[in-house]
């Protein structure tokens, strides 16, 4: 208040000054100092900026200082001067101050200034306040600069959260798990949460949350004997997996985990046991077939080395005329040797011929 006064007898001054000037005899005003010229100027500048002042921000000023939110009018022309938006600090404020809630202007703008969001913070602490949950302004600041929603983390305390299991936003509806009998369960859960305040910066996000009840969802019923149990019981599933405190080191606290629906797959033991079976007749091929090639190659080989000793024996076979004959030089083979030997292979020939005829 004394900040105005003073511009206004600023102002009154800067009126009324013509008419003191007027009043003076010429030879008086013909003598003026530059002191005194640069004086009124001077007041006449300040004048004017204080004209312009209460005029930008004179309705605002009202406003807070009939709200109780005082914001003294040098803080305007600082908030200006520090690219602050003037409207934005003060009718915050005004709302703090309205909800029984104490903020100053410093403290709004220095979280302006750090990228923050003034008025998520607000509301905030406002609905926390109502909601009698403890929440300093400087743990509102830390966890909006941190990126969270400290606005929707106050609601999510206030009024618990539902997050399906799996996330449906991302393109799958159910989570699929198999018994130990062999038989797929598609099974839909939701899972009610409340936000805790004190996790809130460094906590876990809702995909940890999502990725530890799936986790434990597929775990209980793997474990599960046969699909019946589980289908007979299901909540045996909430209750193994809420058991399982999945909750820690996240941003919530889980309060239920009810499953919204549950659905009989595919038998997988048994296709496993039929693709399993497929492999191994395909391996048994492909080694019968390898067996065969083998036998084949051998046969080959078989062959290959009969017509080689065939062609020895052919060899031989030459050797004898000429062993004859050598015979016969040397006096070691005479003539009626030779025709018994010629008789012998004659009837041995005829023998032959005649065994072939009877086939």
């Amino acid at each position: 208040m004394r900040v105005v006064a003073l511009f206004v007898v600023v102002a009154f001054l800067l009126l009324v000054s013509p008419g003191l000037v007027l009043a003076q005899d010429s030879s008086a005003s013909e003598e003026a100092s530059p002191i005194t010229t640069i004086f009124w100027v001077a007041v006449a500048f300040f004048a004017l900026v204080a004209f312009i002042v209460i005029l930008t921000f004179g309705k605002l000023w009202l406003q807070a200082a009939m709200s109780g939110a005082h914001v003294r009018m040098y803080d305007f022309v600082g908030m200006v001067l520090r690219k602050v938006p003037v409207r934005l600090i003060v009718e915050n404020r005004i709302t703090a101050v309205k909800a029984g809630l104490s903020i100053s202007t410093d403290k709004l703008e220095a979280h302006y200034l750090a990228s923050g969001r003034v008025g998520k913070v607000v509301r905030a602490l406002i609905a926390a306040n109502k909601a009698a949950i403890p929440l300093t302004f400087e743990k509102a600041t830390a966890i909006d600069l941190a990126g969270r929603d400290v606005e929707e983390a106050i609601s999510t305390s206030v009024l618990p959260k539902v997050i399906d299991v799996p996330d449906s936003r991302k393109g799958k509806d159910t989570l699929e798990a198999v018994a130990m009998d062999g038989i797929q369960l598609r099974v839909k859960a939701r899972v009610t949460v409340r936000t805790n305040i004190e996790r809130l910066v460094g906590g876990a996000t809702e995909e940890t949350i999502i990725a530890r009840v799936g986790e434990g969802i597929v775990t209980t019923v793997g474990s599960s004997r046969t699909y019946k149990a589980v289908l007979e019981n299901p909540d045996s599933i909430s209750k193994t997996v809420l058991s399982k405190s999945l909750d820690s080191g996240t941003a919530f606290e889980i309060l239920s985990i009810d499953i919204a629906d549950i659905d009989v797959g595919d038998n997988i033991g048994a296709r496993l046991q039929a693709d399993q079976a497929e492999a191994d007749k395909r391996v048994a091929q492909a080694k019968a077939e390898e067996r065969r090639a083998l036998a084949i190659a051998r046969e080959q080989e078989m062959k290959a080395l009969t017509q080689e000793n065939r062609a020895k024996v052919v060899l031989a076979e030459a050797e004898i005329p000429m062993a004859i004959a050598h015979a016969f030089k040397s006096g070691h083979l005479g003539v009626m040797d030779y025709y018994n030997l010629r008789n012998v292979q004659a009837d041995t020939d005829m023998r032959t011929k005649i065994g072939d005829a009877g086939k």
